[in-house]
Order: structure tokens, then sequence, then C-alpha cells
């Protein structure tokens, strides 16, 4: 048995799959901010319940969560102090330099995670060809090092300047660190990111130190009470890249399971687009505290190689931290089912981005709540079920929610009561739409093509709103789609990425030395991977970062499954100028090229996931639950909708909307413009009938 668990801002989602079976069990529960693995320990507790001996059957565990992210956004991390190269003492604060808003006089940054009196300065220069120009004073950095505790230091973080040419500097600088404060947490920049850019490295690093303690903590903790429980097999963590990796490897290196919760919702929308040959799928994963998405094309998701935390203006690139880590290319587009709705200071409806979360909560949910949220906004349209919410266990309080809206937001606007509750879920739509038609577009992508793919607890409410919006003709929500993250956690392989910043020329190049140094990176991954306990033989890929001499960005090249040294120069030149061409619509072939970061993923076999089917032979109308009003956006009023419990819906059920489909962790929206059915796997498919040039488009997948 394997056991998926996702660790949300508002929920916490379980799956646990038997393999030999071919079954699969789901929980879900709220979060408990104060220790996560409070509520990990909740939904184990739950799931023993149910199946026998679970503890001794549980071969592993495949954990995400938003710890990370959460303790830098919310400044929860460790007392970090950052030793580097004199002369670069405030490179946090310079950044790159770059106004975001350029006409905003006022604009914010956010402050750095070190503050400049825990910035410290050693003397020591290395060239950018990785020549030493000045020597590491040791004695004198030991004696910045022995300054440290009065400063309340509990994490290091070392970067000093190109250091990813020649690291002998920090590894010096780590070992005096290692012999003076044997206790204290380290980062040097050379194992966390050996990657060209003196800020994002830098920031990188030091994220990477403020978070380790608080990491290192939990993971300890959560592996001490799984083991109470009677598990004695693997805990596996989510990375940001879409790989999984050892507990060791992520208390080592937190930062690189920045976005473990959101990219496991991809890597479950990457199988089901091949599963079903979609060549475009908008993975949509919308839970209570954010809503991200992904386009997914041709089977594949990008995998960014920088990521922003904590921004200051929350769509606003350039406004937030930079992490230097490998990402699946995930866009916020959106507030979550606990997004607070207020007025804004112009005195319009504003939704998000502060999250009522976990604690308090929605005010439908009784536990203190007293802002309005998307949730109570729901409740009231009638989308969602009182007495039904996560399968009964939950009932929500429908005339609290009322009354919070009408004294907050229709007062105050001087609005019905009802253009109240139909503006708060009629806005967060149209949020979304607008980011992702700007996200699909940069990425070359066809609204009127695409399947939304919903996932979360509030996906599949809005999933329906949002498709509309887009002009897309097809919806799929997955079965247990309120859980779709935890899912996720089974179709992602044990991997782990590195790249190796070195710029060279490419006619210049000696590709046999190249040829070495890519060896040199997989035999670190394969030890990372033998260190995560992996059995089995490990595959690589490769790709090299290439960009015009004189560029300041670069484009990425996949490699081929063979020895460096056998690949012509011209070849790769003729690639680097399609990839680019292909980007930006033109390429410079008289500019000479050059190679500056190499990189290879290290994986093992994926194990795959076997999708059970739906037992055939039932009555589609069994499933008829009854008929309840609820709002149309078309109509403007309320209207019967048709209630389904998708627990009874047979393979091959169809009928058209308005319906709802209800299931424990969810709630699925059809309008009265569309219809539903259901396939094999038991995944539920909404048509949409848009026009486009006067014609339908099509409702077959």
């Amino acid at each position: 048995m394997r056991l998926g668990c996702d660790i949300g801002g508002t929920f916490t989602d379980f799956v646990l799959l038997d393999d030999d079976a071919g079954e699969m069990h789901v929980y879900k529960c709220l979060t408990t901010p104060g220790d996560p693995s409070d509520a990990v320990e909740e939904g184990v507790q739950a799931l023993a319940g149910r199946v026998p001996n679970l503890a001794a059957r549980l071969q592993e565990v495949i954990h995400g969560t938003t710890l990370v992210i959460n303790a830098i956004i919310e400044r929860k991390g460790a007392a970090t102090a950052l030793l580097t190269t004199a002369g670069f003492r405030d490179v946090l604060e310079l950044g790159r330099e770059i106004r975001y808003a350029p006409y905003d006089l006022f604009a914010a940054f956010p402050e750095p995670l070190v503050p400049r009196h825990r910035r410290l300065e050693v003397q020591e220069r290395v060239r950018a060809d990785g020549k030493t120009l000045i020597p590491l004073a040791a004695e004198e950095a030991r004696a910045v090092v022995r300054s440290l505790p009065d400063l309340g230091v509990e994490s290091v973080a070392v970067c000093l300047l190109n250091s990813f040419e020649n690291p002998a500097h920090e590894l010096l600088l780590k070992q005096i660190i290692q012999e003076e404060l044997p206790g204290v947490s380290l980062s040097i920049s050379y194992e966390v990111l050996p990657q060209i850019r003196e800020y994002e490295r830098t920031s990188t690093t030091v994220a990477n130190a403020y978070v380790k303690p608080l990491v290192e903590r939990y993971l300890r903790r959560l592996s001490h009470r799984l083991t109470g429980l009677g598990f004695d097999g693997r805990l596996f963590i989510m990375l940001s890249s879409g790989g999984v990796t050892s507990v060791e490897t992520a208390a080592e290196f937190p930062v690189r399971i920045i976005e473990s919760g959101p990219t496991a919702a991809v890597i479950a929308g990457e199988y089901f687009s091949r599963l079903f040959g979609l060549p475009e799928m908008f993975c949509f994963d919308m839970g209570g505290t954010t809503a991200k998405s992904c386009l997914i094309q041709n089977g594949r998701a990008e995998v960014a190689p920088t990521f922003e935390v904590g921004r200051v203006q929350r769509f606003m690139k350039g406004s937030g931290l930079t992490i230097q880590v490998p990402v699946v290319d995930l866009m916020e587009i959106g507030a979550g089912g606990g997004s607070i709705a207020h007025i804004s200071r112009l005195g319009t409806l504003q939704v998000g981005p502060e999250s009522a979360s976990a604690a308090p909560g929605p005010i439908c949910y009784g536990r203190g709540g007293s802002r309005p949220t998307v949730t109570d906004a729901d409740l009231l349209l009638g989308y969602l079920d009182a007495d039904y919410f996560l399968g009964g266990a939950m009932p929500l309080d429908a005339d609290a929610a009322r009354r919070g809206i009408e004294a907050q937001i229709a007062g105050p606007l001087g609005v019905s009561y009802l253009q109240a509750v139909w503006g708060i879920h009629d806005l967060i739509n149209e949020t979304m739409a607008a980011a992702a038609k700007t996200h699909i577009a940069e990425r070359g992508g066809n609204p009127h093509q695409l399947t939304v793919a919903a996932f979360g607890g509030a996906g599949p409410v809005h999933a329906y709103g949002l498709a509309r919006k887009l002009g897309a003709p097809r919806v799929v929500v997955p079965p247990n789609a309120g859980v779709g993250s935890a899912l996720g956690f089974f179709t992602a392989p044990r991997a782990f990425d590195l790249v190796r910043s070195h710029k060279i020329g490419l006619e210049t190049a000696d590709f046999s030395q190249i040829e070495q140094l890519f060896r040199a990176i997989e035999v670190e991954g394969v030890r990372a991977l033998r260190q995560a306990g992996a059995v089995g033989e490990i595959s690589f890929s490769r790709s090299v970062d290439a960009r015009f001499v004189g560029q300041g960005s670069e484009t990425t090249l996949p490699l081929p499954a063979q020895d460096f040294s056998t690949l012509a120069a011209a070849d790769l030149r003729q690639q680097f100028h399609a990839a680019y061409e292909r980007l930006y619509g033109r390429t410079y072939p008289e500019i000479p090229v050059e190679f500056v970061n190499f990189r290879v993923r290290a994986s093992l076999p994926v194990k795959l996931l076997e999708l059970p089917r739906l037992p055939g032979g039932g009555d589609a109308h069994a499933a008829r639950k009854g008929v309840r009003p609820a709002f149309s956006g078309l109509a403007q009023d309320f209207i019967p909708f048709t209630v389904y419990d998708r627990y009874l819906l047979p393979p091959g059920a169809a009928f058209p909307g308005p319906a709802i489909i209800e299931e424990r962790e969810s709630t699925v929206i059809v309008g009265e413009d569309a219809s539903f059915s259901i396939d094999d796997y038991g995944f539920l498919w909404i048509h949409l009938q848009h026009q486009t040039d006067g014609r339908p488009l099509p409702t077959e997948y």
C-alpha cells in the first residue's frame, strides 16, 4: 500500500492506494497550522479505521507540503546569517536593479530574509574563470564566524563570488563553520545552487538556510509520529520540479520543495493528458487558499528555472523574492474557497488575496470566522449542500453566511443580497479567466481547443464557469478530484535535478570535457538517489542552456541520450536557432552562441498507477438525489438543478445540465448550456456548447 498526503492551506488530503487489490481510499480533514503533523496523524488514524492492519501494510508515504513557502511568506523561518565576499554584502537588496512597476514611485519591495547586520563579509576573490585572485583569509574568516553566536544566529548561508566555477573557498569556510559552530544549520551555495548569477544564487541559498531548521524539525517530528503509528516504510517528499525525493534530501535542500503540494496536481494532469490523448490540457487546482494553474502540452508541463515567493504585488513579476530552483511552471491565477471578500479603498468589490484558511475558516464553517468568503457565496448560490459538505461530516451554517455577506458586502455596496453573492462568485471566475488567458497565450496555447482539468475542493465548483469565460469546449473532473493533488504523488518519478554553470563558446568548446562534466553531475545524481534508498536502474536526461553571446537569458535545449563528444557543433547550433525562432519569431545566425548551464535529471522508472474501472450495469437514474434551486449565471436567477450522487453514476451515463454532481470531497457544477457524461474510469466529462464562427465546438474527447 502507498499513501499520498498533501497539506494545503485549508485542508489536508489523503489518498491510500492498494496496488495489489486495485482499490483506493480517500480522506480529507482541516489542516492544523500550529503543527501540520497533527492533521497527518488524524488522517492516518482515520484510514486505519477503514483498512485493517494498515500500518504494517503501508510500504511508503509520499508527502507534499506548503510549509516552506508559508514560512517564507509569513517570515517564520530561522534567524539566518549570510557570509559573502567582501563588497557583496548588499546583493540581496540590490537584486537586478529592475523596478517591477517603473512608473510607481512608491513601489515596495520585499524585505530580505537576512537583515543587514547579519550579512557579514570575508576577504577572498575568485575570478569568473575559477582562478583565485585573492585567497581566503582563513583566520579573519574564523573571527567572523566566532561573532555569529552574539547575533543569535540559528542558520548560516554561505555564498561567495564565482564559487560555482571554483568552490574551494566555500568548502574551506564550511569546514571553519563546522569546527567553530558544530550545532548550527549550514547551507553553502555550491551545494544548494552551483549556478551563474550572483543575486539569484545568493537569494536561493539564503532561502534554503532560512527554512532549513524549521523543515528539519518538522520532518523529524513527522517521521517520529508515523513511526509511533506503526509505520516502518519509507517517507518521500514531493519536489517542486515534479519528482519525488527522500526525506533526508528534502531536509538538506528544503528550498527544492517550495511548491511540492500544487506540483502534484500537475503531475496527475500530465498522466491524465497522456491517458486520454489530450494535446492541450489546462490544469486548474483550486483549494481553500489559492488557485494554481498550468498548461500541459503533449502530455508535458514546462519546468521553469526560477520562481518568486512572497510578492508584494501578487501578480506583478519582480515584486517577490527570487528562488532559482527547477519548478513546474505553475501560475497563481486567483484566490481559493477561503479567500475573503471585502470592499476596496475605491469602494468596489474585491476578493482575496487574504484568506480565512483553516483557522478560523469561512463564516459557514462555524469555527469563529466572521468575514465572508468564496465558499460562503458558493453555499448561498445553492452550489454546495450544507448537510453534505465533506460527506456530511462538516455541516455548514448558511444563515450565518448570509448575515455576513449582507452586512459586509451588500449593505456597504448598496446592492441586493443576490447581486453581492453572485458578484463574489463571478468576480473570482473572471479574475482567474483573465490570468489564465495570459498564461495560455504566453505558451502558445489556444483556449478554444483545450480541456480544463479540475482539481481541489473548490476547483470542480468553479471549473464550468471558468471554462465558459475561456471558451474551452470541455472540462474533465477526475474521480476524487477534491484530493487530486495527493493522487498525483503516485505518478511522479523518483528523481533529482542537478545543474552546473560553466560558460563556454559553442564553437570553441571541448565536447569531451563537457562529457566529463555531465558524467560528474550524473555521479552526484546517483549518489542522491542511492542515499534515498533507491533500488534499480537509474536513467538520465540531459539538457543545456545556451544563449547568444552578450544575452542575459538562456534557451534550454534537450540533448539526445548519447555521449556529448559524439555530437556535432553544427547540429547543436541549428537546434538552438530553431528553438529560439520558435520562441521569439526570429533568430540571428551571424551571432556566436555560448553554453551557460549543464543540466541532468537522474530518475528511476515510474511505478505505474493502475486506475480502477467502474463496474458496469448500474441504473444511471438511481444516482438522481433530487432537485434543488441554484443560481444560473445565464438566467440571472435561481433555477432547478438536478442533483446526482457521483458514486452511483455508472460508466456511459450522460445527462444534460443544469446539474450538480456531489461527492464527499468536492461538488461539480454543470450549467444549462452544457451536458456531462461518465467514462469507464469514472472521469466526469462536461461538454460546453460554445459557438465559434457560427459552428459548435467539438464535444467528443
